[in-house]
């Protein structure tokens, strides 16, 4: 191992640093949905708000040589993909689950068809903070290089933990998410809160998106994805609701899709590819453990969907 270039350690120091990486899209993408399922609503057209999100950063950036321009710009098409997802469910017997999987497919259709003039030329990337400086390792050094939108993400994942249960509007969101009727006994508009709830989380998972082509893997391509849109829908579920659970979660997921490139690093070169599955395996593992006929899940807003 020694021979490898990082020593015995290398491989929980590789898995470290990738789960840094690889969970940045989860985070904001799950908190994203957590705020969306706290109002009522599920939306699983979260992947095709990803992929348009990292299409539509990398083409800013092409465009104005500014990472930051791009994150900016991809927001703001997650808040439209968001707002149009959350309008067509307002109307009586919509399922959000079906319009989701409807956008899922649309936004994903549509940054392959506008994203194809911009899968050669390369942008600039996002910024990263070296916080291993101080050490004298490369290794070190590289898995302690954190991507600022890293650093933001655990910041806002603390923020809406407390936002959820100290501010009246994470009150509204509650109510609205438990209960339709009560919330409009409180002189409350569920659709208009769901409605902009949606909006918010489909500006979160497209800054996701953005970092996908901005920084990890830090281009555009029609594959960037491999489904985390998807994924952190059951990552929500897997977290509870909890946004700080959502951050760990994530951490988690990134850890295990950490695992071929660690095996990699250390010079396992037959069978390493299975552990790129181990992200899949970990989200089908989740569905069936907290999936029961007989028992509610813990934390679930009262309205949702799957839990009626």
């Amino acid at each position: 191992m020694e021979d490898s270039g990082i020593g015995l350690w290398g491989v929980p120091l590789a898995i470290f640093a990738g789960a840094i990486r690889v969970s940045t899209p989860f985070i904001f993408v799950s908190l994203g949905e957590a705020i969306t399922e706290r109002s009522g609503r599920i939306n699983l057209g979260l992947e095709g708000t990803l992929v348009f999100g990292a299409m539509t950063a990398y083409a800013v950036a092409v465009m104005t040589q500014s990472p930051w321009l791009g994150v900016l710009a991809a927001m703001g098409t997650g808040v439209l993909f968001g707002l149009l997802h959350g309008f067509i469910c307002k109307f009586p017997k919509v399922n959000d689950i079906a319009i989701g999987i409807a956008m899922m497919q649309f936004g994903l259709g549509i940054a392959f068809f506008l994203g194809k003039p911009f899968i050669q030329p390369s942008a600039p990337r996002l910024p990263s903070i070296p916080f291993g400086g101080w050490a004298e390792s490369p290794q070190v050094q590289a898995a302690l290089n954190i991507n600022v939108l890293f650093i933001l993400g655990g910041l806002l994942a603390v923020f809406l933990w407390w936002a959820f249960r100290n501010t009246r509007l994470g009150l509204i969101l509650r109510v609205v998410g438990d209960s339709s009727d009560a919330a409009r006994a409180m002189g409350l508009n569920p659709d208009t809160v769901r409605l902009i709830a949606t909006g918010v989380g489909g500006a979160l998972a497209a800054v996701g998106g953005a970092y996908l082509s901005l920084y990890y893997p830090g281009s555009w391509n029609e594959g960037i994805s491999s489904g985390q849109g998807l994924m952190a829908v059951a990552l929500v579920i897997f977290a509870r609701w909890n946004p700080i659970g959502c951050f760990f979660a994530a951490l988690l997921f990134g850890g295990a899709g950490a695992l071929g490139p660690a095996l990699q690093s250390i010079g396992v070169t037959q069978g390493y590819y299975l552990f790129y599955a181990a992200p899949y395996v970990l989200t089908l593992a989740i569905l069936i453990a907290t999936s029961s006929p007989t028992r509610a899940l813990a934390g679930a807003p009262g309205a949702l969907s799957i839990t009626k």
